[in-house]
């Protein structure tokens, strides 16, 4: 029986443009589009990693990792994810299982989810099938519907 259990919520928001790379979920997606952000732009990992800091209190990703800190520019999201990992573990937590969907019209992600799950559990060292990650377009509609951005949530459980 945990002792203590927590739960944490995400959101992130990338714009999209034409020649930028895309990661999502620690895994590079062959695309004309690309994420445009400060670090590599991973809005999945993003996401998690909000849910993750949330969920103990400790503020969020922007607070830990600043845009406007060049360390960080162009930085892999892998990266920031092991460093959360790390603040989950010192305060004893370990993480129970999370749930995320990203949004994004194209190209199409489902092919590349086991990967990403492989990616994110080797990082958070638990079992792929703790990491659930669906995707969604928006049926054409707004800014994610016409392929102008892309949007992950995730919420998160962890224990002690």
């Amino acid at each position: 029986m945990l002792e203590s259990i927590r739960i944490g919520q995400g959101v992130d928001v990338h714009r999209l443009e034409l020649g930028i790379p895309l990661f999502v979920g620690g895994v590079k997606i062959e695309s004309e589009i690309g994420a445009v952000g400060h670090s590599d732009a991973d809005v999945l990992i993003h996401a998690i990693c909000d849910a993750l800091l949330g969920a103990l209190n400790l503020r969020d990703i922007g607070f830990h990792f600043s845009d406007t800190n060049p360390k960080y520019k162009g930085i892999d999201s892998k990266i920031l994810l092991a460093e959360v990992y790390k603040l989950i573990e010192a305060k004893g937590y370990s993480v129970v299982n999370i749930d995320s969907t990203v949004i994004l019209e194209t190209p199409k992600l489902n092919p590349h989810i086991p990967k990403m799950q492989k990616e994110i559990a080797n990082i958070l060292q638990v079992d792929e099938d703790v990491v659930s990650i669906k995707a969604t377009t928006h049926e054409k509609v707004d800014s994610f519907g016409n392929s102008k951005a892309i949007k992950a949530y995730a919420v998160c459980l962890v224990g002690k």
